[in-house]
This record gives C-alpha cells, sequence and structure tokens, in this order.
C-alpha cells in the first residue's frame, strides 16, 4: 500500500480571490504530490508566477514559482491511500506528462464555465482539478463519486485523511521525518 496526497490551496492572489467569491470555496487550486514532504507538486496553474492568465501543466513546490511568491497561500493536505500498481501507474502517467509537457494547454475557458457550473473539456487541456481527476482516474484510482465538474473542494469526497490545514510554509516545518 502507498500514499498520494493532494494540496487545496489559495494564494490570496487577486485572481485566487476572484474565484473564491464566486464559488465559495476556501481553496481554489489543488496539486498532486507523490510523497509526503511535497518536494514536487504537479498540477495545472501558472507557468509564471507573475501572469494569472498563461497557464500550464506545472511542477510546482512549496519554495518555488507561484507558492514562493505568495508565501501567505493557505491549504489542506490530504492523504489517499492507494495500491502499489495504481502508485506505479500514477507515477508512470505524470512522468508521461512531464516528458510531453508541450503537448498539453491550460483549459481557461473551461475553468471559467466551470465557476457557472458548465462543463467545458477538451481533448489535452486541463485546469487544475479536471487534470488531478483526469490523471488519477487514469491510474486506476476509484474517483466516481467525483461530479463531472470537478472543483478541488469535491476531492474531500474520496476517502482520505487530512494531514494538514494551515500555511502551506509551515507545512515543511511540520513534515519532519
Amino acid at each position: 500500500m502507498k500514499s498520494i496526497y493532494l494540496v487545496m490551496s489559495q494564494t490570496g492572489s487577486m485572481l485566487s480571490r476572484t474565484i473564491k467569491l464566486i464559488s465559495g470555496k476556501d481553496y481554489n487550486h489543488i496539486s498532486i504530490s507523490l510523497n509526503e514532504n511535497l518536494n514536487y507538486m504537479y498540477s495545472f496553474g501558472r507557468k509564471n508566477p507573475y501572469n494569472p492568465f498563461i497557464g500550464a501543466f506545472v511542477i510546482e513546490g512549496i519554495d518555488i514559482g507561484t507558492f514562493l511568491r505568495f508565501k501567505g497561500t493557505e491549504c489542506r493536505v490530504i492523504k489517499i491511500n492507494v495500491t502499489d500498481l495504481q502508485y506505479e501507474l500514477l507515477c508512470s502517467n505524470i512522468y508521461d506528462m512531464i516528458e510531453n509537457r508541450n503537448d498539453y494547454k491550460y483549459n481557461l475557458l473551461g475553468l471559467f464555465l466551470a465557476a457557472f457550473n458548465i462543463h467545458a473539456s477538451f481533448d489535452n487541456k486541463f485546469y487544475c482539478s479536471e487534470f488531478v481527476k483526469y490523471i488519477m482516474e487514469k491510474s486506476d484510482i476509484d474517483v466516481s463519486v467525483l461530479p463531472d465538474i470537478t472543483h478541488p473542494s469535491d476531492f474531500m469526497k474520496l476517502d482520505n485523511d487530512v494531514l494538514y490545514e494551515g500555511s502551506l510554509h509551515n507545512y515543511s516545518k511540520c513534515y519532519k521525518r
């Protein structure tokens, strides 16, 4: 048995505050990590921390990119248990996306429409929660409880353990193993 980690976050940027206002949800971004220390998190988000409108498949970290810029980021980290095979598939699928990252685009239209509960998906285009659901499903992890239009908070419906809630930058101080 292995574990994966989902990181729901709220950077406090102008765009994230707007999304929070529209959605009414505490967290409006989600990333997936293959280890508890969150060295690397994978998602679709800002390609450049200073431009919220150009997105891409991104490798995130607590002290790099957007999370470095927004040091006041709040988060919830949840742990989901998976089988060894599911974990291996997830690793393989993520590494495949890393190798082929130029084939993937950010689904800005889908993100905008999701705020109004309108589903708009396109091949090889994702926003963050759409990506996390897709990559888990592709890795044979059961996400059937998630709605078609998935928001970060929907992942709480999965069988999970909440490991941490608070400042993302303080998470590393709590994680000492």
